[in-house]
């Protein structure tokens, strides 16, 4: 599975931006999707997943602001961030998993994105 990830940009706090992830090579409907961010210097870090079967997962930094979405027809996941934080600045991944293993989880990912950017100014 190869993904592409897009959509970052810079915004101002309180803003919105929809991440989209385009996944080719397999069919996706059968993988898990997350979506991970990472700043200089600190871990990768969970943000939200979406399982095979459409349930969703948050980090508690994200919920009620973040909506992790997905199209199987289009082979693409989204992350629609809304009330967007300065601390929400980071490049933000798209993953790709099929094998069992926490959703929240990097190291259960078998397949990851290249980053795109995301800056929330204050």
């Amino acid at each position: 599975v190869q993904l592409q990830a897009s959509g970052g940009g810079l915004v101002q706090a309180g803003g919105s931006l929809r991440l989209s992830c385009a996944a080719s090579g397999r069919t996706f409907s059968s993988y898990a999707a997350g979506w991970f961010r990472q700043t200089p210097g600190k871990e990768r870090e969970f943000v939200a997943a979406i399982s095979w079967a459409a349930t969703n997962t948050y980090a508690d930094s994200v919920k009620g602001r973040f909506t992790i979405s997905r199209d199987n027809a289009k082979n693409t996941v989204y992350l629609q961030m809304n009330s967007l934080k300065p601390e929400d600045t980071a490049v933000y991944y798209c993953a790709a998993k099929s094998r069992l293993g926490s959703i929240a989880v990097v190291t259960t990912y078998d397949y990851w994105g290249q980053g795109t950017q995301v800056t929330v100014s204050s």
